[in-house]
């Protein structure tokens, strides 16, 4: 009985072996007679971006939430509570520039704050993630595409998020005011306004990548001691620049914040009413810097990847 058993069990083996060894063939020739990849630039930026969009999916409620709290604190505090416990008098430089509500003023500055923050935070924490103890930025610099289109790759999808950042803003601020607390809002120019977007995006996330990648990890608590606050405190957000006309050393010395230019530009074309910087200037400042800062983040960024 066994030896009949152990005949069947060798028997059903030997019949198996040339289905193994058909489908091994098949396998084989389906490799072999596969198409040669042809992987083009365009194709894999396209790619890398797509991978962005399913990781900002994937964290969609943390980013989300991360993005609409400061904006609806700011607005719900100093729109609708201060008005109405009485404290309207802390907004006497906002009415003296043109009489208009706090929220005209908070509106533009909002957004610009929204612009900075976001565009580096989105680029910033993961590249030193990256960099550090996760070492996926290996994984990355093999596609095969310049180490430069990585770095650009990297800067356009922290731009997107910064993008959306700011426009969350502008429903938050239309709709959270106490009575007679409404933002009055006039777009004068709509191209001028994408332009002014699209700029201000491009440089907080360039500036991202820069920082990302000259940072120590250990002192990633100073990038908001150091430059979030300062930049956001002194970044005309809560006022416009002309208001600081008595304090006339501390209105040149904050011209060196880029966050001014965006805070400025957006007031130009949203709120003209309450006075701002010359376009010509804030054109040139918001497009020349993010140029400069755009080359000396990718070419430090392909520097940190190589070494």
């Amino acid at each position: 009985m066994t030896t009949t058993t152990g005949t069947q069990q060798a028997g059903a083996a030997s019949a198996a072996l040339p289905s193994r060894a058909l489908a091994g063939s098949g396998a084989a020739a389906i490799i072999t007679d596969a198409p040669e990849p042809h992987p083009t630039l365009v194709r894999t930026f396209a790619a890398m971006m797509a991978r962005e969009g399913r990781v900002l999916r994937r964290n969609l409620i943390g980013t989300f939430t991360r993005a609409i709290m400061q904006p609806l604190l700011f607005v719900f505090v100093f729109t609708y509570v201060m008005p109405k416990i009485g404290g309207s008098g802390i907004f006497g430089a906002g009415a003296a520039a043109g009489g208009a509500t706090f929220a005209t003023i908070l509106l533009p500055g909002l957004m610009a704050s929204m612009l900075f923050m976001q565009g580096i935070m989105a680029v910033t924490f993961p590249l030193v993630m990256e960099f550090s103890w996760q070492r996926t930025i290996e994984d990355r610099a093999l596609a095969p595409v310049p180490i430069r289109v990585l770095a650009i790759q990297k800067i356009l999808a922290g731009a997107v998020q910064s993008f959306l950042g700011a426009l969350i803003v502008i429903p938050i601020v239309l709709l959270v005011h106490a009575p007679g607390q409404s933002p009055h809002v006039n777009v004068t120019d709509w191209p001028l306004l994408a332009v002014i977007l699209v700029t201000g995006s491009l440089l907080t996330a360039s500036l991202g990548l820069l920082l990302g990648t000259l940072m120590d990890p250990r002192k990633m608590q100073m990038l908001f001691a150091a430059i979030l606050l300062p930049a956001t405190m002194l970044g005309c957000v809560y006022y416009p620049w002309s208001a600081l006309h008595s304090i006339r050393w501390l209105q040149i010395a904050v011209l060196i914040n880029p966050m001014v230019y965006m805070s400025e530009g957006l007031r130009a074309v949203l709120t003209p009413q309450t006075g701002h910087l010359a376009l010509w200037a804030i054109l040139l400042v918001l497009i020349g810097v993010t140029a400069l800062v755009g080359y000396f983040g990718t070419k430090a960024f392909a520097r940190r990847v190589l070494n």
